[in-house]
């Protein structure tokens, strides 16, 4: 799987994340991956990451 196609599937992650957290107060990622708190924090981290690279790619036109 290419990086790009992985990193757009983080972003669309945290979307949903972001949206059931303001709609239900529900933490997805940490419901599924919750016995594994390490494994969420880096989880959370990848989506932050995902989302500069992102809006970078966006600024900077490149594809």
């Amino acid at each position: 799987m290419k990086l790009k196609t992985v990193s757009k599937w983080l972003v669309v992650l945290g979307a949903i994340e972001v949206g059931l957290m303001g709609f239900m107060n529900f933490d997805l990622i940490g419901s599924l991956l919750g016995s594994w708190p390490m494994l969420v924090k880096v989880v959370y981290i990848l989506v932050g990451v995902a989302g500069l690279w992102g809006a970078y790619a966006m600024l900077t036109k490149k594809k």
